[in-house]
């Protein structure tokens, strides 16, 4: 099956430890990088997406976080 996260975070240094977390965990880039102003929280916000072939059959209940 393939798995579809979107990774998101404020614009530091942990948004991009997330990524590299992800994709030591074998994760693949899928497309580019976004990058927007949150105005409610007055931060800049970061987002990528990432995808991953893995065994089994998809479920809802399935914590991505975790394959």
């Amino acid at each position: 099956m393939k798995l579809y996260r979107l990774l998101t975070a404020d614009d530091t240094s942990a948004f991009c430890h997330k990524v590299t977390d992800a994709l030591n965990k074998g994760w693949d880039l899928y497309g580019s990088p976004t990058y927007a102003f949150d105005d409610a929280n007055d931060v800049m916000r970061c987002g990528q997406a990432v995808t991953k072939e893995t065994d089994g059959t998809y479920t809802p209940d399935i914590k991505l976080g975790e394959q």
